[in-house]
């Protein structure tokens, strides 16, 4: 029983898998990325990691934020017994969107009342035509 016991950790050890969630905004991602490689979390993950700020960083919104258990990240949560689990969270910003064929478009401050209501039917045109909603900055 013993040697079969010895034969089937390894096993174990290797088919546990590292933990990786990505949320998808659909926002054209830029090369800005804001990275947190140790966000500290505890019990297992029930004591979340705190937010990770970044309208500072990301003006533009956010594209696409990844959070994973990395193998360092594994070895420190099973050395302490899951009290301290961190965690690799992964932020990438969208990039700025133009108004020529990205979804957005910009009313200027000294803009009259007729080309505010224009630029909205704009955008409904643009929506309706991609599907997609169309943002609409002031």
């Amino acid at each position: 029983m013993r040697k079969i016991l010895f034969m089937l950790l390894p096993v174990a050890a290797i088919s546990t898998g590292c933990y990786h969630a990505t949320i998808d905004t659909g926002l054209t991602p830029s090369g800005q990325t804001v990275e947190r490689p140790w966000a500290h979390s505890f019990i297992y993950g029930l004591v979340p990691p705190s937010t990770v700020e970044t309208a500072a960083r990301c003006p533009n919104g956010v594209a696409r934020v990844e959070t994973q258990l990395s193998f360092v990240n594994m070895v420190a949560s099973g050395l302490t017994w899951g009290i301290y689990s961190p965690m690799t969270i992964t932020v990438q910003c969208a990039a700025r969107s133009d108004g020529n064929g990205e979804p957005m478009l910009i009313i200027p401050e000294a803009t009259s009342a007729e080309a505010v209501v224009r630029i909205f039917n704009e955008a409904v045109e643009k929506s309706r035509a991609s599907g997609a909603a169309v943002l609409v900055q002031f």
